[in-house]
């Protein structure tokens, strides 16, 4: 590979960080591995651990694997004491990066100093010796698109006299009404050229920095909520009805700890779905708050940061009103929604292409989980998730909805679901939330589930009570068309989320059973192994249809089928019912789908590992190659996905379920926020098919 490019900007403010981390996850969409370098380091980094925050934040990617120090060329000190030496220790560190072979994204200086006007000529000439192509990235804020060609064609110039070369420019932070004329104005330049508009909270400081700033100390709250954005100031010194009036999404309040009835009042707001949320209340003058007021605090689980400073009111805002937002790893709000604007706004697959970086052929799971999140994100569809009050739901809701993976429906109580939100500091805001309890809906799904379970004896008052579960009122959902699909498991379990699933939308036509798929993936390939959750013992019947099934699911995330029907022999060498069920249903599967390669009855490491392949099996175009692994029962396929999960460290995406007309998928209860974000892209994609199937 060692395709490189280098991220410069001329002058501070421009969102570069933005912008590199974007190439960083285009690249890991393609390779395996990336690399990070920085040419110069911030000299303030001491505010941040003594690091620089930018490459702090590009290297806690999980595609990097270099430590940070691998990553450093050299600081502005030694810059200012030695030009000519420092270049040569930076391209010597570089070189040191790039003989690894992976791609590298250099990002350039930041423009510290801000009386130098040759710092970039300075980045110019670090590009050139680096032999990197410079993606420049401008500040669009308040310019035109003249001004902004005008800036190209210096910046150009430059880079041709230090013997750099222009690879693309992006303008960053632009005006929302000017993004096409502004790159239209840029592309006269010959090089791809983009516009990314001004989003407000990458610039929003984060409530630990407005913390630091003032010397405060948090008094209450949950300290995980520091890493919030404020997106303003309110300073409270007016009656509570006034400061209620003013108070504004994602507002830092600012008031005198002497005044408890301010404090109090704008808890309660916080915790009402009647105003907005805040991210912090700073309590100046260095009074302390009565101990009453600590005690009805405590009480009542506040989780919104309370935080004390000894400054007064004015010192206090003079203080927090300087502090400026930036894009680091602690703040995973702002990471999602810059990678959502440059995917939106950028084309990183034409960039890659001018980069000339090659797809690896290896596949490993941060890639798969790219290939999911973007087919998902190309045609977005709506999912319903029953287990709306539950934290690890509308965690994921906030990363899903800022990616812009589906559109949402949260099942359970607006206020429930709102306040804890709010108290976890996510943002659910563009998701729709309806109650199971909702009459007009709950009507028309008890008709709809009377109509298809009253051959069953199902009463309507009955079928009343049953579509309140949430399992069910959200199967009804994705039935009647108000939802494409739906995701639950958190908190229920299997039985209990797939059983809605079998009585209302019921399996595709020459699917005799619904079954399920785990995506494993490994180090560097993916592999499909079913069916892992549903059916304990399937005939050899529905061992075909469990074969088929989890070949088509193959082939449709982009997994090229090749299907081992495994059993404890291989061809004829054993006997035994177990043998023979896995026989006659390997020969069902080569009847109905002759295209299909499938081989079986086949051992698990016959099945994967060509040295032994070729000795067992060696005319087999499946043996030693196999993607698609098809277990005689529950337990043997329960068992092998877990061990080899835990024993070679796979990511384990699923369990997907198949073979029903709309996507329905369950989740592990120990589901993690990343397989809930994994589920639902899935799910969406599924959505995605089954609307191809009804065209």
């Amino acid at each position: 590979m060692g395709s490189s490019v280098y991220v410069a900007s001329v002058e501070g403010y421009t969102g570069k960080s933005t912008v590199a981390l974007g190439v960083l996850q285009e690249l890991s969409k393609r390779v395996e591995r990336v690399a990070v370098f920085r040419p110069i380091v911030r000299p303030d980094a001491a505010s941040y651990g003594g690091r620089d925050y930018v490459l702090d934040l590009l290297i806690s990617h999980d595609a990097v694997s270099l430590s940070y120090d691998e990553c450093v060329g050299v600081s502005y000190d030694e810059v200012h004491r030695d030009p000519d030496a420092a270049l040569d220790q930076i391209v010597q560190r570089y070189r040191a990066v790039a003989d690894r072979g992976d791609p590298v994204v250099i990002v350039g200086s930041d423009y510290t100093d801000v009386g130098t006007p040759t710092e970039f000529s300075y980045n110019a000439r670090i590009a050139a010796n680096l032999g990197a192509p410079v993606l420049l990235v401008l500040n669009g804020s308040g310019r035109g698109p003249e001004d902004l060609r005008t800036l190209t064609d210096i910046t150009a110039a430059e880079l041709a006299a230090n013997h750099g070369s222009l690879f693309a420019v992006i303008a960053n932070r632009v005006d929302a009404d000017r993004l096409e004329p502004i790159v239209a104005a840029l592309s006269e330049a010959d090089v791809p050229a983009y516009a990314i508009p001004e989003e407000p909270l990458l610039s929003a400081p984060a409530v630990a920095d407005l913390m630091s700033a003032v010397d405060g100390r948090l008094l209450s709250g949950d300290p995980r909520l520091l890493s919030r954005e404020a997106s303003g100031l309110v300073i409270a010194g007016m009656t509570m009805p006034n400061v209620l009036d003013r108070l504004f999404e994602g507002a830092a309040v600012i008031t005198a700890a002497d005044r408890p009835e301010v404090v109090v009042g704008v808890l309660m707001a916080n915790a009402s779905q009647n105003f907005p949320q805040i991210s912090a209340i700073f309590l100046n003058g260095g009074f302390a708050l009565p101990p009453q007021i600590l005690r009805l605090i405590e009480g009542v689980g506040n989780t919104l940061p309370l935080i004390e400073t000894d400054l007064g009111t004015h010192a206090t805002s003079t203080a927090l009103t300087a502090v400026r937002g930036r894009l680091t790893k602690d703040s995973p709000r702002k990471v999602n929604t810059a990678l959502a604007l440059f995917d939106q706004y950028v084309d990183g697959a034409a960039l890659l292409d001018r980069l000339a970086v090659a797809r690896s052929s290896a596949v490993t799971p941060l890639m798969f989980e790219h290939q999911l999140i973007d087919e998902a994100v190309a045609d977005r569809k709506h999912i319903v998730l029953p287990e709306g009050e539950e934290e690890r739901i509308l965690r994921a809701a906030d990363v899903l909805l800022r990616r812009g993976v589906a559109e949402l429906t949260l099942l359970g109580d607006r206020v429930l679901i709102s306040a804890k939100a709010a108290g976890l500091g996510v943002d659910i805001s563009a998701a729709r939330i309806v109650s199971p309890d909702d009459e007009e809906l709950g009507e028309r799904f008890a008709a709809e589930y009377h109509r298809l379970r009253r051959h069953r004896g199902v009463e309507l008052e009955q079928a009343r009570d049953v579509v309140k579960d949430v399992s069910y009122f959200g199967t009804m959902m994705v039935q009647l068309g108000l939802a494409d699909g739906m995701v639950s498991g958190s908190v229920h379990t299997t039985a209990h989320t797939i059983r809605p699933a079998l009585e209302i939308v019921k399996t595709l036509p020459d699917v005799s059973v619904v079954s399920s798929v785990f995506f494993m993936c490994l180090e560097n390939q993916v592999l499909v192994y079913g069916d892992c959750a549903v059916n304990p013992d399937p005939s050899a019947e529905q061992l075909a249809d469990i074969a088929i099934s989890s070949a088509a699911t193959a082939a449709a995330f982009g997994i090229e089928p090749r299907v081992a029907m495994l059993s404890y022999s291989t061809g004829t060498s054993g006997s035994g019912t177990d043998v023979e069920k896995v026989s006659k249903a390997t020969s069902i599967v080569r009847e109905r789908v002759p295209a299909l390669l499938v081989e079986g009855p086949i051992q698990y490491d016959a099945a994967i590992d060509s040295a032994v392949a070729k000795t067992k099996l060696p005319e087999s175009s499946v043996a030693g190659r196999a993607t698609v692994f098809v277990f005689p029962d529950l337990n043997t396929g329960n068992n092998t996905y877990k061990a080899v999960q835990r024993s070679a460290n796979a990511v384990a995406v699923g369990p997907v379920l198949q073979g029903l007309k709309k996507p329905v998928n369950d989740l592990s209860r120990g589901a993690t926020v990343r397989d809930i974000v994994n589920t639902v892209a899935i799910t969406a994609i599924q959505a995605q098919q089954t609307a191809g199937r009804n065209r």
